[in-house]
């Protein structure tokens, strides 16, 4: 049993509240994580697989600029993305992950393994850039380990209830 989703489920059966998701590089590794666990409807309506740029602008409303000038593996575009999202399924909480996960695709300054991490509420939106090492499978594996360690933690700190 995964602890850190053990904690996130029952903080969002507590609090009765909702998350979604918004992943690229993850390919809805992080849903079947979140959804893993019974009793996870209650939390848990719908995510978003956005793994090309215009997945991301229709469903998302990314900005075609936003993609242009800083490209799928930023800052800007997991904020987009997870606002997006937020709205798009009125959830509490909306999780987006873009990186790249390899083996091609990187480079000097976006090298393989480097994923950004948004997460975005009616308050707030966080972003956070992370860095991991491995083949294409463990790269996703522990993206999706620090999505959850990333909104439990923000959880962990807000308190309260809706």
């Amino acid at each position: 049993m995964n602890p850190t989703l053990s904690a996130l489920t029952a903080r969002l059966n507590e609090r009765g509240q909702t998350v979604t998701c918004a992943e690229s590089c993850t390919g809805g590794l992080l849903a079947a994580e979140l959804t893993r666990l019974p009793g996870s409807s209650a939390w848990f309506h719908t995510g978003f697989i956005t793994y090309s740029n215009e997945a991301k602008q229709q469903l998302l409303g990314v900005k075609s600029n936003t993609l242009d000038f800083y490209g799928a593996v930023s800052e800007e575009t997991v904020r987009e993305m997870a606002l997006g999202a937020l709205i798009a399924a009125k959830a509490d909480y909306a999780l987006s992950i873009s990186g790249i996960a390899g083996p091609e695709g990187g480079s000097e300054a976006k090298p393989v393994g480097t994923v950004w991490f948004g997460l975005a509420t009616k308050q707030r939106i966080w972003a956070q850039r992370a860095f991991f090492e491995g083949d294409r499978d463990s790269i996703r594996g522990q993206a999706v380990q620090f999505a959850l360690a990333f909104l439990n933690g923000k959880m962990e700190g807000a308190g309260g209830g809706k």
